[in-house]
This record gives C-alpha cells, structure tokens and sequence, in this order.
C-alpha cells in the first residue's frame, strides 16, 4: 500500500515519530508525508519546522503553503504535482473536513484515482456558513473513511451527515523511548506542572487561584505562551505567588520529557467555553508516559485520556483542585501508584507503535 499523509502540525519533530511507525508495518508498501515549513497561528506565533535527523523509512516533502495562518483557507498549491508524482493508493489528510486544504486534498485524490480519509477534532457540534460547509459536504461524500480524535467528535460528524466508516484514533502518539520516566527522584521544593497555551479556557487563573491557599513549600513552573500572560503574571503578584512561580516560553517537543520530568504533578484545569472544550490533553499524555501524576477538570477529553491513572476534578473549581494538588503533594504513595498507572495507561493505549496499528486497520477499511 503506497500511503500520502498530508498535515500541517508535522512540523512538530515529536509527532513525525508516528511516520516512523507507519511507515514500519509491513503492509506500507511506501510512506509518503507533506507538511510546511512553518504554521502561522492566527494571533501571529509561528510553530516553525523542527528539523531531525533524516528518516529513510519514509519520505517528508516540505512544501510551501498559500494563506499560512489562515486556518479555514490555507492549503498546498504543489501538491497536486506530489500526488500525480507518488500516485498513492490512499491520501490521509489530516486536517479537518470543512477547511479548504481538506476539501483541495480530497479531490485530489479522487482525481488521480486514489481513496482519501480525514481527520476532525471538532467535539462541539457546529454549523459553519458557505464555502466552509460545501467543503465539509464534499468531504464527507468524497472520503472512505473518517478518523476522530475523540468520541465526542465522531458523535459531531455523525450527527452532521458523514455516513461512511470511521473510528476514534488519536491523532498523535508519544514515544515511550523519548518521555521516560526519571531515573532519579528530583530533590527540593516540589514543583506543579503547567504546561499549555496561555488562553482563559486552559484554567490557568483556576490554578493560581487554587494554589493562593495551598500550605507548604512548593514551586509552579509554567510552559507556554499566549495573550493570557500579562494577566496571569499580574494575578500571581496579586495574590503573592510571583516569587513562587516559573515562567518559560517555546520549549522544543524533543525537550519536554525532560521538562516534564522535573514536575512532582502536572496539573491540566481546563475550561469548557460556549466555541471550545478541551479536545485531548497532549500534555497530560506525555506526563503520564514520564511517570508524573496527573490532575485534570473534566472538560471534553481529559477524563478520557486520564482513566483510572489520574485525579480528575470538577471544571472551575479552584477549591477541589487546591485539594487534589494538596493530596498528591503529601502523598508519597498515592503519586508512586498514579505514576505506574499513567505509565502503562500510555503503553496500552498511546504509543506510537499502538497508534499507526490502529491507524493502519483505519487504512484497511478505507481501502475496502
């Protein structure tokens, strides 16, 4: 089987590690990728591409792309040459069925012959205006399979009219060999995770607002960036924390797991709003792969991805979360049995490896 991936967050060196496994199994005959060389978010953070040592297991084709940060409306205007040139039998585009480069990918594979699949994340259920919702129709009828993120998302494409075969697969693993646990226990004051986007709906408010109360020596060590920070940095000098608090910006993917590795508990309280509810967790994952106890709010996934290997509290409430931070802070034994049970909750359900199986029965059923 001669497989395309088209995506624009493959200019991320960690998630390409899921090529590497595709690429593996026996029945990819030839592993074709294409990404940009930079995604341009909409407020102006660019996410440049991260090179890598180069993979002979497949081949990545950096291509420029039209309208870079226009989420609805960007796309590749070479790729129509790198389809006729690969001939795939199947085009996985990974991006969501009503953006443009979905819909552009789509028939261009049904043109040169080959089957074509989605991916969506969506897990509100939306209606979106022309041209956006002639693209998600055209979408829907033209693909063989669709893939969601969540189960909540392949709810939201069933309800909208997608008819056709699909399953919940995350889009991205992580690499159990790259996010280890520590080998040796961190000495010092312990220190509470924050890794995420500085945006209202993170929760990163909610924490500080738990963490004004919370008794001890500890330290909050916080990874992103976003328009949230001016205020965040304010309220935490408000309340008296700012001696107690990190702050870091653009850490690279291939260094979080040592990141991750130096938090006592990671800590993801994230906000359902009317336009958003959290989709995965990313971060919660590849804690959970690093041995680090998590502690989540139950917006969208999070619960989901957590199971039984974590603590998962109520969306909003800076009282049970100073009291979860609290019982795991003081509990030696209660953060040993979460770190066993997150690491193999990772091995079981979200490796690398276990991701392209899944993705490669996805590929079957498209090819049907």
């Amino acid at each position: 089987m001669k497989v395309l991936i088209v995506s624009k967050i493959l200019v991320v060196a960690a998630y390409r590690r899921k090529l590497e496994a595709i690429a593996a199994l026996p029945e990819v005959d030839q592993l074709t990728a294409v990404t940009g060389p930079e995604w341009r978010e909409p407020d102006g953070r660019q996410v440049r591409f991260e090179p890598t040592a180069v993979s002979r297991a497949y081949d990545l084709r950096v291509e420029p792309l039209w309208l870079n940060g226009s989420y609805h409306l960007f796309l590749w205007p070479r790729l129509g040459r790198i389809v006729r040139e690969v001939n795939p039998d199947l085009v996985h585009i990974d991006e969501e069925p009503y953006n443009l480069a979905t819909a552009h990918c789509t028939w261009l594979a049904q043109r040169f012959g080959a089957r074509s699949l989605f991916f969506t994340w969506q897990n509100l259920l939306r209606s979106y205006p022309p041209p956006f919702s002639w693209f998600e129709r055209a979408v829907f009828a033209r693909s063989a399979f669709g893939i969601a993120g969540s189960h909540e998302a392949l709810q939201v494409i069933r309800t909208k009219g997608y008819c056709g075969p699909g399953a919940v697969i995350p889009q991205f693993g992580v690499d159990p060999q790259l996010f280890t646990p520590a080998t040796n226990p961190a000495s010092g004051a312990p220190v509470i995770g924050f890794v995420a986007r500085l945006v209202e709906e993170k929760g990163l408010l909610v924490l500080l607002e738990a963490l004004r109360g919370l008794q001890g020596d500890w330290r909050l060590h916080v990874i992103g960036s976003g328009p949230l920070e001016p205020t965040a940095r304010r309220r935490a000098e408000t309340i008296g924390l700012a001696h107690r608090v990190t702050w870091e910006r653009g850490v690279e993917s291939t260094r979080m797991p040592e990141r991750l590795r130096s938090f006592t508990v990671l800590v993801q309280p994230s906000l359902t709003r009317p336009n958003w509810k959290e989709q995965f967790g990313r971060a919660v994952m590849e804690a959970m792969a690093c041995g680090v106890p998590v502690i989540g709010s139950d917006s969208g996934e999070i619960s989901q991805v957590v199971g039984d290997a974590g603590l998962v509290v109520r969306e909003g409430n800076s009282h049970a979360l100073r009291d979860a931070i609290a019982r795991t802070l003081a509990d030696e034994g209660l953060r040993h049995q979460l770190a066993e049970r997150g690491r193999q909750r990772v091995l079981q359900c979200y490796t690398h490896s276990r991701i392209a199986e899944q993705t490669l029965a996805a590929y079957r059923a498209a090819m049907v």
